[in-house]
């Protein structure tokens, strides 16, 4: 259940939509000005949300991922360092740059280890480039971070698909990197299918991501934030190829009403996030990591772990006979560590093979379990949801597997 589209957005991408001015992937650069550009005033309304200089709009956050790298100015073979547990998305970017990841392990509360951080940095002093993921909202040590990057000399770049609304100390995140990657996926703060923003404060490292996302000679002038001239000069002087990223107008038109109600929304997933994690955090074997003191969450899902000796002898079996006993009663439960989750870095083929050196995060994610918390939901289903998950956990810690309510004994 994904936050709707306000009836306000809907109404804007069907006028977007018979007006026929649509464009290629939606820069809207066939409208007149600058002002009429939905996806010109989008990009205005995040970066002024965000506090950033600039904001492009694009047709994903894996593509704004990859704009950072290509911005930054990673090259073919570079090393990349990221998280070992994120959405796949990013390691994807990475490999989409033409780098290779080089994954540093994960915390019992989900974020990157910074003591690993450095320890991959000095093991790999060629890998320049550093891309945190805030998975879940969850934020590291950002200030340890980014202090260990400007030793090292390496460039931090933010992923922030998941962490808008999120604050640190205040500001909000993707300010500790020199760029920054959010997110406008279904079951993200902004829904419109698909979309995401490159952020940034930099005039030059803007112009370049203008300029591979798809604007080209005077169309450049039709974002209502705009580099200097100085560095469209440079960007824009066809050495930079032309990717087509952009976001569409209609997208932009159904993304603006929502970006007015974050905060709100944010207030009332908080309230309730607190009351859940603290009834799961009480129940046997079951922990919720809590956030940093700096952090300001947006509660929109909940983790928890389990301890192993849960799940008997074997923690696959009986990891997957909860979450099978959990659906069967109408709860959808992720386990990170699933075979099948993209979240699971074992799962990425296509990069680093998976008995690359990270053991803690295997642990973790093998025992890690994510469920939403949907606004559209009444107290009555957290009060289900709770249940649910404390009466299958019993099951499973007992050696039973409820089969049309008729327990029936399986191995553990």
């Amino acid at each position: 259940m994904p936050d709707p589209v306000p009836a306000a957005g809907v109404a804007a991408a069907a006028r977007c939509m018979e007006s026929g001015r649509l464009f290629r992937r939606g820069a809207a650069y066939n409208v007149a000005s600058k002002e009429e550009s939905e996806v010109s005033q989008v990009e205005d309304e995040f970066a002024a949300f965000t506090g950033h200089n600039f904001a492009l709009g694009l047709n994903s956050c894996g593509s704004a991922i990859f704009l950072m790298l290509k911005c930054a100015g990673a090259e073919h073979g570079d090393k990349v360092l990221t998280n070992g547990f994120t959405f796949t998305a990013v390691p994807s970017a990475i490999v989409h740059a033409g780098c290779e990841p080089v994954y540093v392990e994960t915390t019992p509360g989900y974020v990157v280890d910074v003591p690993d951080l450095i320890k991959k940095m000095d093991a790999h002093p060629d890998a320049k480039y550093f891309i945190v993921s805030h998975m879940r909202g969850k934020i590291a040590s950002m200030d340890e971070v980014r202090e260990a990057c400007e030793a090292r000399g390496v460039v931090l770049l933010e992923d922030c698909a998941h962490s808008l609304g999120v604050l640190w100390n205040g500001a909000h995140t993707g300010h500790h990197g020199s760029m920054a990657a959010f997110s406008s996926q279904s079951y993200k703060m902004l829904n419109s299918g698909e979309g995401g923003f490159l952020v940034c404060d930099d005039d030059f490292k803007f112009a370049k991501a203008m300029a591979y996302a798809g604007a080209y000679e005077v169309l450049a002038k039709k974002h209502e934030r705009c580099p200097s001239q100085a560095a469209l000069d440079v960007a824009m002087d066809g050495s930079i190829p032309n990717f087509s990223l952009r976001m569409h107008e209609a997208t932009a038109a159904m993304l603006r009403p929502q970006i007015l109600t974050i905060e709100k929304r944010r207030a009332v997933y908080n309230e309730r996030y607190y009351r859940i994690a603290a009834r799961l955090d009480a129940l046997p074997g079951v922990s919720v990591e809590s956030q940093r003191d700096e952090v300001t969450i947006v509660g929109d899902s909940v983790q928890f772990n389990v301890e192993a000796a849960v799940f008997g002898d074997d923690l696959e079996a009986g990891a997957n006979a909860f979450i099978a006993q959990c659906e069967a009663r109408g709860l959808p439960v992720e386990r990170f560590g699933a075979k099948t989750n993209a979240r699971n870095f074992k799962n990425w083929r296509y990069g680093p093979q998976p008995d690359c050196g990270l053991p803690a995060t295997a642990d973790i994610i093998s025992r890690a379990f994510d469920v939403r918390l949907p606004l559209l939901f009444e107290e009555e289903d957290f009060d289900v949801m709770i249940e649910i998950v404390s009466e299958c956990l019993d099951n499973v810690r007992n050696g039973v597997f409820v089969v049309d309510e008729a327990p029936v004994a399986f191995a553990r």
